[in-house]
């Protein structure tokens, strides 16, 4: 498949690769490291379109997605957004999304890209237990693309007509107007950067947008650097940090996981595990050693095998090897020396606390505490 942005990618010599079903830029002329940097110095552009897009409406939506994910859905007034993962009956993670409330009785889903059509399956098997609440899939219809780093801000307000931007706090959304087209902002992303937006077009008009932010000198960025900025940030990938068999305690987002809902899907398998206790831990490995961490290196303590790597690269901001791997619950302490087999040869890293990549920090809006109204 390819986003409506496809022709834009190929005049910019774009390298495609298949993603989750989609041709998308891994990177363009300029390369991984060069638009990682641009990123993080000025402002990224991001074709996201390869997201899925589930929009929920009527007035059983909300008691629905209360039943399905994770987070609270009944904190979220009209402007605001969340993180929330779609737990299975054991509390391992079907995926992980983001929700959006732009409008009353209507709320978007942003899916990883290869979980699309099974999250949409697994919502209609359970939708039919619910009442006046209606389902459409709009990621063909509503565009999105994303805008990250410090000039971020500064290129949105050159050219927004009408309305204005989303409150400087993470997770507040706006809706404004650009050259007439109505745009939905949202201050999200997955670069880190304490200055982000993500952007929701009409496909009829997302091509519109697309060249008036490559004309205020926003810098394509492809799937390449997206890894290594979400990397540095400690961003978890769904598959690799996140899966059906690794739940969102052992990834450390416990934080968005409301145990006092009254029912949803994995409370009680999660509720187990919280009382056991973990017996791994997602932890943040920078190399001291010369070396490039990848998925499924052995971490080490000694001659033991103590976790492995779930997400590994080179990071261009630190301009070391970083990773995240999960670790047995009795090694995983921050500051622990530990080693990475890579190509049956130790080389020495530690663990230590994240994020690797921190610059300034932004309020996150949190209008209720995580409690269902009855």
């Amino acid at each position: 498949m390819k986003t409506i942005f496809y022709e834009r990618h190929a005049a910019l010599k774009a390298k495609m690769v298949d993603f989750g079903g989609w041709n998308m830029p891994l990177h363009y002329a300029t390369g991984i490291i060069e638009e990682h940097l641009a990123t993080r110095k000025n402002a990224g552009l991001f074709d996201v379109s390869h997201m899925g897009r589930v929009v929920f409406r009527g007035k059983g939506a909300l008691l629905f997605l209360q039943h399905v994910l994770t987070n609270n859905a009944q904190a979220l007034p009209i402007g605001q957004s969340q993180y929330t993962i779609i737990p299975n009956a054991k509390g391992g993670a079907i995926d992980d999304a983001y929700l959006y409330r732009f409008f009353k009785d209507e709320y978007i889903l942003v899916v990883n890209a290869a979980n699309r059509q099974s999250d949409w399956d697994y919502f209609q098997n359970i939708i039919k237990k619910f009442k006046e609440v209606e389902i459409f899939d709009k990621t063909e219809e509503l565009a999105m693309i994303s805008l990250q780093g410090p000039m971020s801000k500064t290129i949105l307000n050159n050219i927004i007509d009408s309305g204005s931007m989303p409150e400087p706090l993470k997770n507040q959304l706006s809706i404004v107007k650009i050259k007439g087209i109505e745009v939905l902002i949202g201050r999200t992303g997955y670069t880190g950067e304490p200055l982000g937006f993500e952007l929701f077009i009409d496909k009829n008009h997302a091509l519109k947008i697309w060249d008036i932010l490559i004309e205020q000198r926003a810098t394509p960025v492809g799937l390449g650097a997206r890894d290594t900025l979400r990397l540095e940030a400690g961003l978890p990938l769904y598959g690799h940090e996140l899966n059906l068999d690794i739940n969102p305690l052992e990834a450390g987002l416990e934080k968005y996981v409301c145990f006092e809902k009254e029912n949803f899907i994995g409370k009680e398998a999660l509720t187990g595990i919280k009382k056991k206790g973990l017996s791994r831990k997602l932890m943040y490995i920078l190399m001291i050693d010369q070396a490039i961490p990848r998925y499924g290196y052995s971490i080490k303590n000694g001659e033991d095998v103590i976790g492995a790597i779930t997400s590994g690269s080179y990071a261009p901001t630190l301009k070391k090897g970083i990773a995240l791997g999960y670790i047995d619950i009795e090694h995983a302490q921050i500051g622990r020396d530990v080693s990475i087999e890579i190509r049956n040869k130790p080389y020495r890293a530690k663990i230590v606390k994240g994020p690797f990549y921190r610059k300034g920090t932004i309020g996150e809006s949190h209008a209720k505490p995580c409690i269902q109204k009855n």
